[in-house]
């Protein structure tokens, strides 16, 4: 009875999932056709987890036009089924963000890489993530800079994040529990910025602690978002709209600070 109840449960998720794929199903998104979807859940042998990984990569990854040998080699890497509830894991390598409690998710893949990649990350880099979650982000992320702040707001979720990230050796990540609307000014400047959860406007102070070239990338919107890249120059502050996305509200000062 439980194990049925969890395969329902399991079966609406996914749909969700294949609903919030706006960068492959969104009529207005200049990306490409969505992936094919494979049907028959990953077993948990680890060889199957690997070839699973494998054309996550070729077939939703660098299919859509995501390049970077970087990002590519890191998403083969990161064991993206260790991020995911042990319910979600046949699911992990599945084009599709999945729940990992407390009403969040983590997020398709493709995003993933996407975001990743825009970032233009260098080896020596510091980076800042806002919105922790399961921790596969920051790891992705932590494979390609020297240093990455990951900052959750769900003290449950950034606890269990940072043992998750030491337990598995991803030595250059620290997690802390916070509202990350404010950032890390203690940590600053960083040379790239990821939030991966929808204010309704720019938190201003994440603009300030961007170093001189540093690149912020961020979900902006409510029912309707856009995914946006924010670079610090010498004049001031260049946006660039890039895709439209669906992420989960940022939460704490973000619903304070909503413009109206």
């Amino acid at each position: 009875m439980a194990q049925a109840k969890q395969l329902r449960k399991s079966a609406k998720w996914l749909l969700l999932g294949l609903v919030l794929m706006l960068p492959a199903s969104t009529p207005d998104c200049q990306g490409p056709p969505p992936a094919r979807i494979p049907t028959t859940p990953v077993t948990q042998h680890t060889g199957s987890q690997r070839k699973a990984r494998e054309l996550m990569v070729q077939q939703q990854i660098a299919a859509r036009g995501v390049g970077d040998q970087r990002v590519l080699e890191s998403m083969r890497k990161v064991p993206r089924h260790l991020f995911v509830p042990p319910g979600m894991q046949p699911y992990a390598y599945l084009d599709s963000p999945l729940p990992i409690g407390h009403e969040q998710t983590i997020s398709q893949p493709y995003i993933v890489a996407f975001m990743t990649e825009v970032l233009r990350l260098e080896p020596d880099d510091r980076v800042l993530e806002v919105g922790t979650g399961s921790g596969y982000q920051a790891a992705v992320l932590s494979m390609m800079v020297r240093e990455v702040y990951s900052i959750e707001i769900v003290e449950p979720l950034a606890t269990e994040a940072a043992e998750r990230l030491r337990r598995l050796g991803y030595a250059n990540v620290t997690v802390r529990a916070g509202d990350g609307y404010s950032g890390w000014p203690d940590r600053a400047p960083f040379d790239a910025i990821m939030v991966t959860a929808a204010p309704d406007h720019v938190p201003e102070p994440l603009l300030h602690q961007l170093a001189p070239g540093g690149r912020l990338i961020l979900p902006v919107g409510q029912q309707f978002q856009t995914l946006m890249r924010i670079r610090r120059t010498a004049e001031g502050f260049k946006r660039e709209k890039l895709l439209p996305v669906r992420f989960v509200p940022m939460t704490g000062e973000a619903e304070k600070q909503q413009a109206h």
